[in-house]
């Protein structure tokens, strides 16, 4: 859908601060509706002001002999995405130890908790489901903040475009039963999406692996996966518990 270029933004007195700037593909910009996705990501993620969701700082539009052109001006995260910590470990056929990936699901709460419980100005609830909770989305820095990115499908009671009935969006091995049926969803949703997350970080694997999509597709619908605690009898039966709530 976009570029993400790093871009430096200069003051008085030398200031510089070095950002992301997310720009919408040419081919892309034709479609009307993956624009007004675009600008209601920028309306969604600038009400969104948390340590552990990324920051949109400007939103606006240049215009040249080719068209308009929309972009964001994002906070920079310097590091890597959790699907890339992810992939290093499995490589290497090691675990990524239980503790860190306690950490870093609880950080991804505390961004979703405050982006669920968010309300307008007049205290009517906005409504917010981020229906892309994955591994890719999830950034780590160097420092060891941990960020949520990308509600370019995000779901919001105001927002611009709203999704066709039967239309799905998100990814697939994260969904749950009814974002796949298209039916409305709440916060619930990304709950179960971070328990995907949290059910591979501890089993080391993907969670749905058949080989034909439509199987993992049943599996999801039907609630057919293993208890965590079958994969890693040696986690506190507490996380066990923790996990398969979260796919309840």
């Amino acid at each position: 859908m976009a570029e993400v270029c790093l871009a430096k933004s200069f003051g008085v007195e030398g200031f510089q601060k070095v950002v992301a700037i997310k720009t919408i593909l040419p081919h892309i910009s034709e479609d009307e509706n993956f624009v007004t996705m675009f600008i209601d990501e920028a309306k969604i993620a600038a009400r969104l002001q948390h340590s552990n969701i990324c920051q949109i700082f400007d939103f606006g539009k240049i215009s040249d002999d080719f068209g308009d052109h929309l972009y964001q001006v994002m906070e920079y995260i310097p590091g890597f995405s959790l699907k890339h910590l992810e992939k290093t470990f499995w490589d290497k056929k090691e675990k990524i130890p239980v503790g860190v990936a306690m950490h870093i699901v609880a950080r991804v709460c505390e961004g979703l908790d405050y982006a669920h419980s968010l309300t307008d100005r007049d205290g009517r609830p906005l409504g917010i489901v981020h229906r892309d909770v994955t591994p890719a989305n999830i950034l780590i820095s160097i420092e060891g903040a941990v960020k949520l990115i990308d509600f370019g499908i995000a779901k919001a009671a105001q927002r611009e475009t709203k999704t066709q009935a039967g239309i799905v969006k998100g990814k697939f091995g994260y969904m749950t039963p009814e974002q796949l049926q298209g039916k409305e969803l709440d916060g619930r949703s990304d709950i179960f999406s971070l328990g995907v997350v949290l059910w591979e970080l501890l089993a080391n694997r993907i969670m749905f692996r058949e080989a034909n999509e439509l199987d993992n597709l049943r599996k999801i619908l039907n609630g057919d996966y293993d208890d965590i605690l079958k994969e890693r009898p040696d986690l506190d039966p507490e996380i066990g518990k923790v996990v398969m709530k979260a796919l309840a």
